[in-house]
C-alpha cells in the first residue's frame, strides 16, 4: 500500500470503518490506536490526512474516543467523525455513519454491548443523518460525488445487502446523482455497477481478516469479487476516474476508468 501510494502521489487516505478490531478502542489512552495505527502505516506516502468513518466494530467500544480531538494531537493524520464533509475541489466526499442505521445491532445485539451515546434517541438521529446527507447532496456542484459508509448497498460478501440502507439511503444517492459509493464491512474487495441507479458500489474491505470463499451467487451487476487482503485506490481529473483495485502486495487485480465531467486528486 505504501509503495502504491508513492507512485500515485496520493493526497489522502479513507477509510471505510471497524478502525480498530475487534472491539473498538478502550479510550484515548488505547494502546491500540498506536499499535494499529500509527505504527502500522509507517510508509512516508501514507503520511498523509486519513478520513476515517465508524464501523459496527467500533460501536463495540468507546466510540467518543475515536470522535476526541486528542488522538490528533497523538497523530496529525487522524480524523473521523461520524458524518462529514470532505471537498476536494473537484470531487466531494460524504462520509456517512451507517452502524446505527441497521436493525439488528438493537433488535439482535447478542453478546456484544454497542456505545450509543451521541444516537440515541435512534429514530431522531436516523432522520438527522438522513436529511444532512440529502441536502449535502443537493447543494453540491463537484463534479463528482462520492459517498462513503462502512456498510454496503449492494455486496456479493458475507453480509450481503443492507436491507435498511436500500431501503433510507440509496433512494437519496440516486435521485442526487452520486458516482461511486464506497463501503467496508464484507472482508472482501468488490465492485458492482448498478444500471438502475447508475451507480458503482465498491468494497474495500480486505484491509486485515478475509473470509475465503464466502461468496453469495446471483447479485446483479457484479464486475469484480476478491476475497483476500488488498485496497483500492481512486484518481480523479475533472473528466475521467480511474478506479484500481490490489492484492496485499499491489498486484492489480481489477480496474476500470469512469468518464465524467484537469485537476488530479488520487488517494487510498
Amino acid at each position: 500500500m505504501g509503495k502504491i501510494g508513492e507512485k500515485l502521489d496520493i493526497d489522502f487516505v479513507i477509510s471505510t470503518g471497524d478502525n480498530f478490531y475487534d472491539d473498538g478502542l478502550t479510550g484515548i489512552n488505547d494502546p491500540a490506536f498506536e499499535e494499529s495505527f500509527t505504527n502500522i502505516y509507517t510508509a512516508e506516502s501514507l503520511q498523509k490526512q486519513w478520513y476515517n468513518v465508524l464501523g459496527n466494530h467500533d460501536y463495540r467500544g468507546d466510540v467518543e474516543a475515536q470522535l476526541n480531538p486528542i488522538l490528533r494531537k497523538l497523530d496529525s493524520r487522524w480524523f473521523c467523525m461520524r458524518s462529514f464533509v470532505v471537498d476536494a475541489e473537484i470531487v466531494e466526499l460524504f462520509f456517512v455513519d451507517t452502524t446505527p442505521l441497521v436493525d439488528k445491532y438493537f433488535t439482535d445485539p447478542k453478546d456484544h454491548k454497542y456505545d450509543w451515546r451521541g444516537v440515541t434517541p435512534r429514530e431522531n438521529y436516523i432522520s438527522n443523518v438522513l436529511k444532512e446527507v440529502e441536502s449535502a447532496l443537493k447543494e453540491s456542484n463537484a463534479k463528482w460525488k462520492i459517498v462513503v459508509a462502512h456498510h454496503p448497498v449492494r455486496s456479493a460478501g458475507h453480509h450481503g445487502d443492507t436491507e435498511e440502507l436500500v431501503k433510507l439511503l440509496l433512494p437519496i444517492l440516486q435521485a442526487n446523482n452520486v458516482d461511486l459509493y464506497i463501503n467496508g464491512h464484507d472482508h472482501c474487495l468488490e465492485h458492482i455497477s448498478s444500471t438502475e441507479s447508475g451507480i458503482e458500489f465498491l468494497t474495500s474491505g480486505g484491509g486485515s481478516k478475509a473470509w475465503k470463499g464466502d461468496f453469495k451467487k446471483g447479485q446483479d451487476g457484479l464486475n469484480f469479487y476478491y476475497d483476500g487482503q488488498g485496497f483500492m485506490s481512486i484518481q480523479l481529473t475533472q473528466y475521467e476516474a480511474k478506479i484500481v483495485f490490489y492484492d496485499v502486495f499491489g498486484k492489480v487485480l481489477h480496474y476500470f476508468n469512469m468518464y465524467n465531467k484537469e485537476q488530479l486528486y488520487s488517494f487510498i
